[in-house]
């Protein structure tokens, strides 16, 4: 997909479909915008290679149908999720179903911009690769016990209160384990974590 710069949103909420076109269209990226995730899947298997963005709540076939559809078609197109602040078990379903990153609302669109150029240039091959496999559960081996206690829970897709309601913390602990987790697997963010726990098998 490196050579291609073709965005597909896919939103029910009108104001989201033109708000992310322009932002797009500002940064010089094509975007195509579809109403429902039905009229975009007529369309997809013609469609160049690129990126899909979508909303994971829409009525009908949702987001992470969507992504599942996808997948099942084997089409060379990337998909970023967005989620509503806190859909954390939504996002983390999602992943699993095959989407490379998942973004909260509201975005700020430096992130949002970021998550597109990344996913414009995902080969699906490396979501796969051994090498990558192994690196990543490198990367967990330096975790400590609790650390890891509070991974398994996130990407169980539980929220900051409910994972420090049941490890008996406070939620700000959470957040500070959380922190340091990202530090040390280098984890730029809360989905790349997630991504990174799921490809290692946690």
């Amino acid at each position: 997909m490196a050579n291609s710069s073709e965005v597909y949103v896919v939103d029910d909420d009108e104001a989201i479909r033109r708000s992310l076109a322009f932002l797009l269209r500002t940064a010089g990226i094509t975007s195509h915008t579809y109403e429902s995730a039905e009229i975009f899947l007529a369309q997809a298997r013609d469609l160049p290679p690129g990126c899909v963005v979508t909303d994971v709540r829409m009525p009908g076939v949702d987001g992470i149908e969507l992504v599942r559809r996808l997948g099942e078609e084997k089409l060379p197109l990337s998909t970023i999720v967005m989620t509503g602040h806190g859909d954390i078990a939504l996002a983390v379903e999602a992943m699993k179903a095959g989407a490379v990153d998942f973004i909260e609302k509201p975005f700020k669109d430096e992130v949002m911009l970021g998550a597109v150029q990344k996913a414009l240039v995902v080969d699906g091959r490396t979501a796969q690769d051994d090498s990558a496999k192994q690196a990543y559960q490198q990367a967990f081996v330096t975790l400590s016990r609790r650390e890891r206690e509070v991974l398994e829970q996130v990407v169980a897709g539980k929220t900051s209160k409910v994972i420090a309601y049941d490890l008996g913390i406070s939620p700000r602990t959470v957040e500070v384990y959380r922190a340091g987790m990202m530090m040390k697997t280098g984890a730029k963010s809360l989905s790349e974590l997630v991504r990174m726990a799921l490809l290692a098998g946690i």
